[in-house]
């Protein structure tokens, strides 16, 4: 990688909302770092082939199979990798990617890049492409030693990471004006847990795709947008400085495995983005947050939700004074400054796996 700007081709995750805001967020934080950057966008490349029909008769079909079609959108990679030539390759996520794929890329010199956001709940599906990678980025530590010890021993953990560009204190927005708000997937374990809590009284806006909530849940009325529709992480940012208090809730949902875990001991990416807008929140205890956010109240049962959120509600100053405690121990927390990290730890790094 030495003489002139590293080249990095970045392929984009796929669908989703959340992973795809830390594809955003790498790229832009590569570019900060002088990288030049090139970019797959995978999501599109799926759609197409998914959809794509052909005629048969009278009717359509489907021209390709599920596999297939990840196949065939795969196929862009090969193509931007003669193209563009990159010297190192990112995949975020990377769960789109066919077995083939990896094994053209041991085979190629581009040092390769799996940038996993899905752990603990996802680390068996994760381990699958992992193996293969030349160097395997954790979002949390809790399987850390597995991966070192059994799957790739070039595995670090890396915590989240927030934009500043979009994740800052500024003034609340008139028509999303809340005591409380939530953003983030309607898992059952979020829908259960919150349709414990007795919201009146409480202005209260849940934001992000909770297709899963009942025609008859007291959760409805609270939706900001519609069940199946996903949150842009610009529009999260306005409704976190637009409420007074907001949350963190993690998902007790996992994949199958015997090292898929819902209990974590990173923060998720809604803590960090939350304290770097400068907005209070109640949180659920974890350790990587309770050695950062001593400052802001922990819960554990709706009852002890309810309780915290309606005596902060009450005290505008100690709520303020917490919230600006939690964003002075985030300040370094960007995606620049994990990229930086990124280029120290793959420079002139060798391939894990050669031809």
């Amino acid at each position: 990688m030495a003489g002139g700007a590293v080249k990095v081709l970045l392929v984009e995750p796929g669908p989703g909302y959340s992973v795809q805001d830390v594809c955003d967020g790498l790229h832009k934080g590569l570019l900060a770092n002088g990288v030049d950057v090139g970019r797959l966008n995978l999501s599109d490349r799926i759609s197409f082939y998914s959809h794509a029909r052909l005629p048969r008769g009278d009717d359509y079909e489907y021209a390709f199979s599920e596999e297939a079609a990840f196949a065939m959108a795969s196929k862009g990679i090969t193509s931007a990798l003669y193209e563009f030539w990159p010297d190192v390759v990112i995949f975020v996520s990377g769960f789109f990617i066919p077995p083939q794929m990896w094994d053209i890329l041991r085979r190629r010199p581009h040092h390769t890049v799996l940038w996993c956001t899905e752990s603990p709940y996802e680390d068996d599906r994760q381990a699958r492409p992992a193996r293969y990678a030349d160097t395997v980025v954790l979002n949390d530590p809790v399987n850390l030693d597995w991966f070192t010890s059994t799957i790739n021993e070039r595995t670090f953990y890396f915590p989240h990471s927030y934009d500043p560009d979009k994740h800052h204190p500024g003034d609340a927005v008139a028509e999303l004006a809340c005591d409380f708000a939530f953003v983030g997937t309607g898992f059952q374990s979020r829908i259960e847990f919150f349709e414990a809590v007795d919201w009146t009284g409480i202005d209260a806006r849940f934001g992000g795709n909770w297709q899963q909530v009942g025609d008859d849940s007291p959760l409805l009325p609270l939706l900001t947008n519609e069940r199946g529709v996903c949150m842009s992480n610009h529009d999260a940012a306005r409704l976190y400085r637009s409420a007074k208090v907001t949350a963190n809730l993690y998902r007790k949902e996992t994949s199958d495995g015997d090292h898929a875990h819902a209990e974590g001991w990173a923060m998720g990416p809604r803590e960090v983005e939350l304290a770097a807008c400068g907005s209070f929140f109640l949180r659920e205890p974890r350790g990587e947050g309770d050695e950062l956010f001593p400052m802001l109240p922990t819960f554990t049962t709706p009852h002890e939700f309810e309780e915290q959120l309606r005596w902060w509600l009450r005290h505008d100053m100690e709520r303020r004074e917490a919230a600006r405690l939690a964003r002075e121990q985030i300040t370094d927390w960007t995606f620049e400054a994990r990229a930086r990290r990124l280029l120290d730890i793959v420079a002139d790094a060798p391939k894990r796996l050669a031809a």
